[in-house]
């Protein structure tokens, strides 16, 4: 789950890391106000969406009087912002987060992640503050500095000064302890909400000496949710696919891609499996859809109209193997969709396991119109005549 800045920021505070003063807008009529409450000029416009580079897209203005603060937040709100995360249908702006400038020396990169190639959370750290991570590893590895933390032992202060001794000039003595001090600060902060992500990018160091988070990305692990009730209380459902929010009240594991061809699978694995199959074939698919071992006739009649809903879907493959969830419970699932909603594209279905011959049997006895698959190979031929088609 993504939070907004301005709610990252929120939490932020109460761990010990400074951030800018800032108030968040969400109509014009707060705009004044908000203008009131923050020091300025300069006065920074950010628009509050869950996409990355809006700076490149508009959604980051530095303004240098009160008016063209006020005019800039107007403009966000209610836009579309297009940056090169959202793609080119981009996201709307429902609110915008009014901050106070700040007077920037230095700017560094600071984050906390699971690095799952060792199993165990890492502190990274460059002194190329203010770009893509991901830019900088490419072309310039060597600024790149990490800590992995054991969780028995949790963060070391002598981790700390690895990091920030890596610096070539090494900052001065009151810089050092409070980068130091931020990172220890910023490990507590990401171990006791359950994040997958902890970002700051950039962490400044102001011309007065202090270090302040200028911006913040703070994901949490959906899987802790249900310990991390007042967090789960922050989801922006305007945020997320409205096909995704529906599935969610099912407990469907549905990601909306941007393909045409519609999956549903039980199993991440073998759904992971099914979408490089349509991928081969020479097609792209439109969803990722694990309706999981334990689903239901519902689930999978819910799960199969969410596919549907889909405009870009232009054929639709069900691959089950039968172990908990029956192939006779997937096949009443089917036809119970086909009966709410006209499956107006192909259908290709392979099952295989538990109730196999049970399910096959109620399929070909309805009067569904559907293709049948013996494996994943002749699967991956039928989805290719349908793309070619």
């Amino acid at each position: 789950m993504k939070l907004h800045e301005y709610q990252a920021k929120e939490l932020f505070r109460k761990f010990g890391i400074p951030t800018p003063q800032g108030h968040l807008v969400r109509s014009e009529g707060e705009i004044e106000a908000a203008l009131d409450s923050i020091p300025g000029p300069p006065w920074v416009i950010k628009a509050q969406v869950h996409a990355g580079g809006r700076g490149k897209g508009g959604g980051i203005k530095v303004t240098g009087s009160r008016k063209e603060a006020a005019k800039s937040a107007r403009e966000m709100l209610g836009s579309t912002l297009v940056t090169p995360q959202t793609g080119p249908e981009g996201v709307q702006v429902n609110q915008v987060l009014v901050e106070q400038g700040v007077d920037i020396d230095k700017e560094y990169y600071l984050a906390m992640v699971v690095e799952r190639s060792v199993a165990m959370p890492a502190m990274i750290f460059s002194p190329a503050g203010g770009m893509e991570i991901e830019e900088v590893a490419r072309q310039s590895p060597e600024l790149i500095f990490k800590e992995f933390v054991n969780p028995a032992s949790g963060w070391m202060p002598h981790q700390g000064r690895n990091l920030v001794y890596s610096l070539d000039p090494l900052p001065g003595p009151e810089t050092i302890k409070a980068l130091t001090g931020l990172m220890a600060r910023l490990y507590t902060f990401f171990i006791q909400n359950d994040c997958s992500l902890a970002e700051i990018n950039p962490l400044v160091i102001t011309k007065s000496g202090q270090v302040v988070a200028l911006d913040a990305k703070v994901t949490i692990d959906d899987n802790a949710l249900y310990r991390q009730k007042e967090l789960a209380q922050m989801e922006d459902p305007r945020e997320k696919d409205p096909l995704e929010v529906e599935a969610e009240k099912y407990r469907l594991n549905y990601i909306r891609l941007n393909g045409n061809i519609g999956a549903m699978v039980n199993g991440a694995g073998l759904a992971m499996a099914t979408m490089d199959v349509i991928k081969l074939a020479g097609a792209e698919p439109a969803n990722f859809l694990d309706v999981g071992g334990g689903a239901s006739q519902e689930m999978i009649t819910k799960g199969l109209e969410i596919i549907l809903k889909d405009e870009r879907v232009q054929a639709i493959l069900i691959n089950i193997f039968g172990g908990i969830l029956r192939c006779d419970v997937l096949a009443r699932g089917v036809l119970e969709a086909a009966k709410k909603t006209k499956i107006h594209v192909p259908l290709i279905v392979r099952l295989e396991g538990t109730n196999v011959e049970e399910g096959r049997a109620i399929l070909k006895n309805s009067d569904l119109d559907f293709l049948v698959a013996k494996d994943l190979g002749e699967a991956a031929q039928m989805v290719a005549k349908q793309v070619q088609a």
